[in-house]
């Protein structure tokens, strides 16, 4: 099979000099060997994405949500990209007779919903600073600020933010933020109703607000011009959750998110998969993180369809079922919950049902693994055997994405044959305007990389030397750079950040005051495999350096896992971990050896704990793992890691600093039972 190499050299790789670290040669995609995508014209800002789109597809479905009659949610209602545009009309013009000028900053606060991107757009019309605002920042703030500041006040002081719009459910959230936030923000716009009580608390703190349709009207019968946007025009401002650290506001200029749908247009039509107005996507993705914000954008630009969840997990599978996407873009999470849902079904099936989905697999993937399409790999599994898995996901998707987090290679390629369908990864980071890496469809030789760069930047790896990555070394290894038009303007309001991370026009994934940077290997055919995160890289007593990501993707391979964080710090010689158990998994081990106890009990039952402990180091040595890269202790918490407790992110990463502090005690109790 021919030898393929998606990325060409533009730029040689520098020495070690003046105390600098060397760097590998600079790449960029084949698919921009010509160059990088030409502007197009008239497409300057963010309004004119929206702007083109409304004039080219007027009568096109643009957003939908599920009607809610007689106490059940039932089809998708829509509005037209026409009728959207009116509405953002009017809604700009309401936000300008509240005073708020063209460089304004206004909040939007709440889950993805048809008002969320219509206020979205409304600021984008007149030239507004569009500033998300979310609570999943954490209990962290109490931390930092010892006032019990939680994410919302803090963003609308540091941002200066005078208008918001908030779920209804949420109003009381923003409530709690005055007296301190009426500093600056003096209008509120809830996406549903507002009560005369509500009306009058925020009263009596010198603020105003409206219920949706109360808001619309303030505009109606006035008129205000539309401001000049240029692309170096800020458009939002993206306070990242991060895992560690103070909260940063991230800078985003029209000209990154324009550059990024340039760049996926391009990726996506040089691999035959061009999105068009006909495709469809489930916005679930929260608009507060740029992975979904971006992905919105490029939907819009194309006069796509954007149908929203109702916000709810559990519900998730049966509004995907409703809505028929042709996109489902997904975070890990979701997508190990899918995999675990499937693999339930298949071992709970018969053994003849079992024999036959296995034995498709294996047909299939040995095919794809040779160079054939997933479409072509098997077709007669694919309508007798993986016909289901597509239904589930509504019967059109055509690519799902992954981003945001590493998606562990087992789930990836599990996924790639049964949901007949392509699966790609993606990588990016709020500083870059989300995908700067992803996976190209059929490549079977990608699994478990993010993919070459997309063609809109340059990329390269810089040498760690106290880690021993060397970017010159035959297999080039080192932190992953980043160059190009989407890159951001900065850190809003800290300046010396900026520069630690932006040096010589390059952005640095090491955020030098967190000790943070996203570790890549240059692969044979041009992408890029992220090995792990510094800052998730830790010395254990003796010297040894822990990547505990990797770690962590071998050990939830268990069957009985669903979920594992590994801890470890160099006052210690070994490493313990958490677990959350596969409820099924567990119950069914209790039974065949005969504990019957509700599910807690089982697992706090110090033969659980043996058992899984032993699960841990079986998959430990089958993988060769070095002996102080196994677990010496475990503690099993039935309650799976969640945003609620301040322990995942809203893209659902680990907030490490605050699982620690969460399990502290049981941490201490762990490292004790070692030493006993």
């Amino acid at each position: 099979m021919e030898d393929k190499k998606y990325i060409i050299e533009v730029e040689p790789a520098l020495d070690a000099k003046d105390g600098r670290p060397s760097m590998g040669p600079v790449y960029r995609s084949v698919f921009a060997k010509e160059g990088f995508p030409s502007p197009i014209d008239g497409l300057d800002s963010c309004w004119d994405i929206f702007r083109m789109s409304a004039e080219k597809y007027p009568d096109n479905k643009m957003l939908g949500t599920r009607e809610f009659v007689d106490g059940k949610h039932g089809k998708y209602v829509w509005l037209t990209y026409k009728q959207v545009y009116d509405k953002v009309i009017q809604a700009g013009n309401s936000i300008r007779a509240c005073g708020v000028e063209p460089g304004g900053k206004c909040g939007i606060y709440g889950v993805n919903c048809a008002e969320w991107t219509m206020s979205m757009e409304a600021c984008n019309a007149h030239g507004l600073h569009c500033i998300p605002l979310y609570d999943t920042l954490g209990n962290f703030f109490t931390i930092l600020f010892h006032a019990g500041a939680d994410a919302v006040e803090f963003i609308i002081g540091h941002a200066e933010v005078t208008i918001v719009f908030v779920e209804e459910k949420k109003i009381s959230e923003v409530l709690k933020t005055f007296p301190k936030a009426g500093e600056y923000l003096k209008t509120i716009v809830s996406f549903g109703q507002v009560t005369p009580e509500q009306k009058e608390q925020f009263k009596n703190f010198g603020a105003t607000i409206h219920s949706w349709d109360e808001f619309l009207s303030l505009g109606k019968d006035k008129q205000f011009d539309l401001p000049v946007k240029k692309k170096t025009d800020i458009c939002t401002i993206m306070y990242t959750s991060g895992t560690t650290g103070d909260p940063k506001g991230v800078l985003i200029s029209n000209n990154s998110i324009v550059t990024v749908i340039g760049g996926v247009s391009r990726l996506l039509d040089s691999c035959n998969e061009s999105l068009t107005e006909h495709d469809v996507y489930l916005s679930f993705l929260p608009l507060a993180h740029i992975f979904g914000r971006v992905i919105e954008e490029c939907f819009i630009h194309h006069g796509g369809s954007i149908g929203f969840w109702r916000g709810d997990a559990k519900l998730l599978i049966e509004d995907i079922g409703e809505l028929k996407p042709t996109i489902f873009c997904a975070v890990p999470r979701v997508l190990e919950r899918i995999y675990s849902g499937l693999q339930q079904k298949v071992s709970s099936g018969s053994f003849l049902k079992n024999k036959l989905f296995n034995l498709a697999y294996s047909y299939k993937l040995y095919n794809m693994k040779g160079g054939s399409k997933h479409s072509e790999a098997s077709i007669l599994s694919d309508k007798l055997v993986f016909a289901k898995v597509k239904q589930m996901l509504g019967g059109r998707v055509r690519i799902i994405l992954s981003g945001a987090a590493p998606l562990s290679s087992h789930i990836e390629g599990f996924l790639k044959v049964v949901a007949c369908c392509h699966v790609l990864q993606g990588y990016g980071l709020t500083e870059t305007c989300a995908g700067s890496f992803v996976s190209i469809p059929n490549e079977m030789g990608m699994l478990g990389t993010v993919g070459p760069p997309v063609p809109n930047l340059d990329a390269r790896l810089e040498s760690i030397p106290e880690m021993n990555y060397d970017a010159l070394a035959s297999t080039p290894q080192g932190e992953i750079c980043i160059r190009g038009d989407t890159v951001f303007s900065g850190y809003y309001k800290r300046d010396d950040l900026t520069k630690e991370v932006l040096i010589d026009g390059w952005f640095h994934t090491g955020l030098l005051i967190l000790a943070r940077c996203d570790i890549g290997e240059w692969q044979p055919d041009g992408s890029m495999k992220v090995i792990d995160r510094k800052k998730n890289i830790f010395k254990l007593a003796q010297g040894e350096y822990v990547a505990v990501e990797n770690l962590e993707n071998i050990y939830v391979l268990v069957p009985a896992v669903d979920e594992v964080w590994v801890y470890g710090n160099s006052f210690e010689s070994c490493l313990v971990a958490v677990v959350n158990p596969n409820k099924r998994s567990i119950e069914s081990w209790a039974r065949e050896n005969d504990i019957s106890e509700e599910f807690d009990s089982i697992c706090q039952n110090p033969k659980t704990k043996e058992y899984l402990l032993g699960e841990l180091n079986r998959i430990g040595k089958e993988k060769k793992l070095k002996g102080f890269e196994f677990i010496k202790a475990v503690h099993i918490d039935p309650v799976p890691f969640d945003i609620e407790r301040d322990l995942l992110t809203p893209t659902l990463k680990k907030k490490r600093p605050q699982m620690q502090k969460y399990y502290q005690s049981i941490i201490d109790e762990m490292y004790k039972s070692t030493k006993n």
